[in-house]
């Protein structure tokens, strides 16, 4: 047997089933959902109501939604929910009055919930908010399927070292490092020449920059190929997505940030290929839908049914790559920058995206403003000697809170000017 997981920064895949396919060999596995009312949340309920033979839900958590978390929670039978908001603590409680299902909120809470026994816990929590509790998971050091982003953008040597330390088995959720992940299955990573991420362009791909400067959150929105919360979807129009996934890449597959590439594929059927020293290339394909990736993050090293639409490439016809545009699209080589920069760059260039988007959302700024909003926060957290090396999660989430704080200053100073 071969390790089958991304533990540390190794990565070796389990002996499949004989013929690729079937349930896991071992008996019914407890699964705890961490974000569980947002789209990758809901994405994994989706294939876990479809596999009950396979599947019992132990905890489900969710931000501030108390009715929507309740009635998840009854529907897929989970012994506890808990929301991270406190003061609806009393909304949860009674809606779940007479289940039999345990209800708690609170921070202390979530941490609770990911440390539950469980065989798996996918880690959806979007933010840097998701950072302890998934921590907490993984100090349990069972499997944990990793859709947060900030875990390894904003605290990636800390959460690997973690990883490591643990012996937690690791699979990547995005669909992207799902690719990457299961085109490596027993792959020895020095044969690897490169490692390339496809990007939509999302819906301003082939927009002029003059354009871009009017584009109203409405337009940036309408991606035309995913169904993904707004954050997300504004970061696939700026491209910020795709640098961050670069830093997630960086640090889950132990390779050089010159050996990690983005190409632009408007279909978004390839999600990764991997380049060899042999010259051959490697592509998984599949539909835009999370339930591909999550069924992944389940059930590897076996394959479950999951119900997305299958491939016909005839239908097709045509699958084009272009090389992104970085002049227009200034958060791909600003992320680059940042991965480069190491410590906690990559920390403050995703706190103060957070806060640019949500500013852009809301109408305070223009969607160009977005990447030149969060270079000057970089500029500025340099100054102010933020950028060196955390010693731990608290010393992330001090430095998360603090490139907040300046980003916000930076918007209240142009405001006045």
């Amino acid at each position: 047997m071969v390790s089958n997981m991304v533990s540390g920064q190794t990565h070796t895949t389990a002996e499949a089933p004989p013929n690729g396919v079937g349930a896991p060999a071992h008996a019914v596995k407890r699964v705890s959902v961490l974000g569980a009312t947002g789209s990758v949340g809901q994405s994994t309920l989706d294939v876990i109501g479809r596999n009950p033979h396979l599947f019992e839900v132990a905890a489900l958590t969710a931000n501030s939604n108390a009715k929507a978390l309740a009635e998840m929670a009854v529907r897929h039978r989970a012994r506890l929910a808990v929301l991270a908001d406190e003061t609806r603590y009393g909304e949860l409680k009674e809606c779940l009055s007479g289940t039999g299902i345990e209800a708690a909120a609170g921070a202390g809470a979530l941490a609770e919930a990911a440390a539950r026994p469980a065989d798996c816990v996918l880690a959806a929590i979007s933010g840097a908010a998701g950072l302890k509790p998934t921590l907490a998971a993984v100090s349990q050091g069972r499997r944990v399927a990793l859709a947060n982003k900030e875990c390894l953008v904003s605290a990636g040597r800390i959460f690997m070292e973690a990883v490591r330390k643990a012996g937690t088995e690791l699979v990547p959720v995005d669909s992207e490092h799902s690719a990457v992940f299961q085109l490596l299955a027993g792959a020895d990573t020095e044969t690897i020449e490169r490692i390339v991420l496809t990007a939509s362009g999302g819906p301003f791909r082939t927009w002029s920059i003059e354009r871009l400067e009017h584009a109203t959150p409405e337009e940036a929105l309408k991606h035309p190929n995913w169904s993904m919360g707004r954050k997300i979807t504004i970061d696939s129009a700026t491209l910020m997505n795709k640098g961050l996934e670069l830093i997630e890449a960086y640090h889950l597959f132990s390779v050089a940030p010159a050996q990690l590439e983005v190409v632009v594929h408007p279909q978004s059927i390839v999600h990764a290929l991997v380049g060899f020293r042999d010259g051959s290339m490697l592509a998984q394909l599949g539909s835009p839908d999370m339930r591909t990736p999550v069924a992944a993050g389940l059930s590897w090293p076996a394959r479950i049914a999951a119900p997305t639409r299958r491939i016909d490439l005839v239908e097709l016809a045509n699958l084009s790559f272009e090389r992104p545009d970085e002049a227009r699209f200034r958060a791909l080589p600003l992320a680059r920058e940042a991965m480069a920069a190491g410590g906690m760059a990559p920390c403050v260039l995703n706190a103060a995206n957070e806060v640019a988007v949500e500013a852009f959302l809301t109408g305070r700024i223009g969607f160009l403003e977005i990447p030149r909003l969060v270079a000057e926060a970089l500029d500025m957290a340099a100054g102010r000697g933020l950028l060196g090396e955390a010693e731990d999660a608290a010393m992330v989430l001090e430095t998360d809170a603090a490139a907040r704080r300046l980003t916000f200053e930076l918007m209240d100073k142009q405001a006045r000017n």
